[in-house]
């Protein structure tokens, strides 16, 4: 009697602990809907919800049309794919690491896309990359930006691997090495902007603020073409991720080739944060943060962290945005210098009440 009345309690617990995660998400897809309303409306050029609406039906004035649709819809847009990206990426590297510092950027890899956007500004003269450009003939500019911040992050992801592997793919090793390839990087970036004339050295000063307003449609149908079938797989490898926080040797006895999905992993979610700091710059603290935040509030069940730490990114990045765009408005501040000044106090709060997770 007294076995079966566990039994019932343990069932009754497990349900509670369901819904928690439910009511989370619900939650969170709802203020991630409030806020994206409250974007349309809040900037410069005041545009309400009717005037919004009836730019939406081609019914309203051209101008607040060419707000809504070619400068606010894709910020917007991009603020949520990004935060999306970049949190899920965060998740991925700290569960695969078995480090909470896991992140695309303690790792270095926002710095070494930095590095690639700063080695095209410098060197093939893409200086004007930094706001998407219209007219014919320039479409090549902005994508050697793009190419160059892409192909170095995973450069600098692969050095990462290689360097662990050298001594062994230890958590505490692939850590170490992120933080010498970010400070390799940094002063890279350094010396180019040290060579760099004014005019370059204003736009790589510029690019890497991190700022969603050079995001448009263009760049989005990019963005989603990469970040999808990366998301695609993670949310479908979720177990996986819950077998490698249990240790390699069971995550090995369940049948995870430990050594090649953490590579799979590590690259994938390289290539999650190029997509997002090549197009709009260093963007810090999503990664690390959001997967701390949510993790504290529903658990480390990969089953549920994954995707709620995929809304919750969405919603962080989207109210930092808001909040960049309205704090000194008309003047519009960088996003990210808002995540980091949002973010770096948050995480030492984290730092100092956090429980043990790993």
């Amino acid at each position: 009697m007294t076995n079966h009345s566990g039994g019932e309690g343990l069932l009754e617990r497990y349900a509670a602990y369901n819904r928690r995660k439910q009511i989370y998400m619900i939650i969170s897809f709802l203020f991630l809907a409030g806020l994206f309303v409250l974007g349309i409306s809040l900037g410069p050029s005041k545009l309400g919800l009717s005037a919004m609406l009836a730019s939406i039906q081609a019914a309203g004035d051209a101008t607040d049309r060419h707000i809504l649709l070619q400068l606010r819809l894709p910020r917007l847009l991009a603020a949520i794919l990004s935060g999306t990206a970049l949190a899920v990426s965060g998740v991925v590297m700290q569960s695969v690491l078995r480090n909470p510092l896991g992140s695309p950027f303690t790792l270095g890899i926002s710095n070494a896309a930095a590095f690639g956007a700063a080695l095209a500004f410098v060197f093939f003269d893409a200086e004007k990359a930094a706001a998407w450009p219209g007219g014919e003939g320039q479409w090549l500019q902005p994508m050697l930006v793009t190419l160059s911040a892409f192909v170095w992050a995973i450069v600098c992801c692969l050095f990462i691997l290689l360097v662990a592997n050298l001594r062994g793919a230890t958590p505490d090793n692939m850590i170490l090495t992120g933080i010498i390839a970010s400070t390799l990087f940094t002063a890279l970036t350094s010396i180019l902007q040290y060579i760099a004339d004014d005019v370059k050295l204003a736009s790589i000063v510029f690019w890497t603020f991190g700022d969603l307003s050079k995001g448009d449609w263009r760049s989005l149908l990019l963005q989603l073409l990469l970040v999808v079938p990366v998301l695609a797989y993670f949310m479908n490898r979720r177990q996986h991720f819950n077998a490698l926080d249990a240790g390699d040797e069971v995550a090995h006895s369940l049948g995870v080739r430990v050594n090649r999905f953490r590579l799979t992993a590590m690259v994938l979610s390289s290539l999650l944060t190029a997509s997002i700091v090549a197009f709009y710059g260093i963007i810090a603290f999503v990664g690390l943060v959001v997967p701390h935040i949510v993790r504290k509030l529903i658990g480390g069940d990969e089953r549920f962290l994954l995707p709620a730490a995929a809304v919750s990114g969405a919603v962080f990045l989207l109210l930092c945005d808001i909040v960049a765009r309205s704090l000194l408005s008309p003047v519009v501040i960088p996003v990210g210098i808002l995540t980091s000044l949002i973010g770096a106090p948050l995480f030492i709060l984290l730092l100092i009440r956090r429980k043990q997770y790993w």
